[in-house]
């Protein structure tokens, strides 16, 4: 059974940094999309980040780009989402999920070009980052 677990959430002035981590179990093929995501309060989910894992491209939202950075253990089946420069609008719960497909089933999704939340089947329950200015 596919897991995903968050952590690494905080309470973090602006400028700061930290680094997410979503621990990964259930997998028995490297053919899934690892995506971060995030939603502030009253707004909808947002695409942060999506990873293929075969091959570790990876797209990044526009309001990250540069100053987010996905990276893997794939020892201990760890996703870690670095984030630098926190501002106020980082403020957020963030989420882990995976795209998932069936056995030589397709994804649905050009993870190369956007990071959809309806491509998931997998979510973990997330981790709360608040960032005072």
């Amino acid at each position: 059974q596919v897991q995903l677990v968050e952590s690494g959430g905080d309470s973090v002035q602006a400028g700061s940094s930290l680094r997410l981590s979503c621990a990964l179990s259930g997998f028995t093929r490297d053919d899934y999309i690892i995506g971060w995501f995030r939603q502030a309060p009253g707004k909808g989910r947002e695409g942060v980040s999506c990873t293929v894992i075969r091959d570790g491209s990876t797209y990044y939202a526009d309001s990250v780009k540069g100053r987010f950075i996905v990276s893997r253990d794939n020892a201990k089946n760890i996703v870690y989402l670095q984030m630098d420069n926190l501002q106020f609008e980082d403020t957020a719960t963030y989420f882990c999920a995976a795209d998932y497909p069936g056995l030589l089933s397709p994804f649905l999704v050009d993870y190369s070009s956007s990071c959809p939340s309806y491509g998931m089947d997998y979510w973990g329950k997330g981790t709360l980052v608040s960032v005072s200015s």
